[in-house]
């Protein structure tokens, strides 16, 4: 029997560099209070939200990917020749095939990288981050590009008082690549399928095609079950991953969950019992929910106001449709 010869990849992998991008559009809830019988106040003490960007015509999926991936590549110090991958997470790219990534890749000028789309719905980031982690330490990569990308302005039904106000858009990327110690923990990731009608898409594309629903097909949500399911369950998963890593609440720095909902958030930070030290992103309050661009995009912008700094130790958390969820802990770039 002949053997497999085994591969030599890097003994660890970590976040190299980060890269956001949001739509020019900003949408305030005024706008969102043209379609729908509610008030800014309703929606800030429900969400948190108080804007959220809306891309045109031109800032398509692929395009923000790039805008975004182009500067994570430049964080990292290293060229777009060098990715090896570029793993890019939507539901909101409307095109079955072929995968955007491969467009992204190209146009980004890698060299042939390998280049596919998952949909793993709000927690699509983790997933792309630990398969990227698996490849880097397998040896099939030496860096590879993870995006989180979202137009969920498309997919939102501007008549539904429970989520027209909760949707984004934007693109967040980063760049993962070897390093000498570990700086992505251990991955806490799973699904619970019996609940996947408490976020989905109102009817299939191909009810829409065949013209037995008039309306476009809209992202829809049974808000209070997601929110118990996110509070009691997501935070039994953040702590899952901390002590897999190795981790206890008063060693983390930083704390990046799902943009969701900022009430979401105010209430895993008290279940966890999160030192007061320990810096919450909030991207929520002006970006919305972009889905699995919000824990890219609201790295990014910790690190760019200087809310958090390079070589923090930071716990992610992602959660959504399906219903999925993943979460880790993370060195920041």
């Amino acid at each position: 029997m002949s053997k497999i010869k085994p591969s030599k990849g890097a003994p660890y992998a970590r976040i190299l560099g980060v890269g956001g991008y949001r739509p020019t559009r900003v949408v305030p809830n005024e706008v969102i209070l043209e379609t729908i019988d509610s008030s800014d106040e309703w929606i800030r003490s429900r969400s948190g939200i108080e804007t959220r960007h809306w891309a045109s015509d031109e800032e398509t999926v692929a395009a923000m990917s790039i805008e975004a991936s182009g500067k994570a590549i430049a964080d990292a110090g290293i060229s777009a020749e060098q990715i090896g991958g570029v793993i890019v997470s939507t539901v909101s790219h409307f095109k079955q095939t072929p995968a955007v990534a491969t467009e992204i890749a190209d146009k980004l000028g890698t060299n042939k990288a390998a280049a596919f789309d998952i949909s793993a719905g709000c927690a699509g980031f983790g997933y792309g981050l630990t398969l990227a982690k698996g490849m880097i330490v397998e040896g099939s990569a030496e860096y590879v590009l993870v995006i989180g990308v979202e137009r969920l302005s498309d997919l939102t039904d501007l008549e539904d008082r429970a989520t027209a106000f909760l949707f984004g858009d934007g693109a967040g990327a980063v760049v993962v690549g070897p390093s000498p110690e570990p700086a992505i923990g251990p991955t806490v990731w799973g699904s619970e399928g019996d609940k996947s009608e408490t976020i989905k898409q109102t009817v299939p594309w191909t009810d829409y095609r065949e013209g037995s629903v008039a309306k476009f097909p809209a992202i829809t949500q049974e808000g209070q079950a997601v929110f118990r399911w996110a509070v009691f369950e997501m935070a039994k998963v953040a702590q899952q991953a901390l002590d897999a890593a190795g981790i206890t609440p008063d060693d983390l720095d930083v704390f990046i969950p799902h943009q969701a909902n900022e009430r979401i958030i105010d209430s895993m930070v008290k279940t966890l019992k999160l030192p007061e030290h320990v810096t919450v992103a909030r991207d929520v309050r002006t970006t919305g929910n972009t889905s699995a661009a919000s824990i890219p995009l609201a790295m990014e912008r910790l690190l760019a106001t200087g809310e958090a700094k390079s070589g923090d130790t930071a716990l992610v958390i992602g959660f959504g449709a399906g219903l999925v969820y993943a979460a880790t802990v993370v060195t920041l770039p």
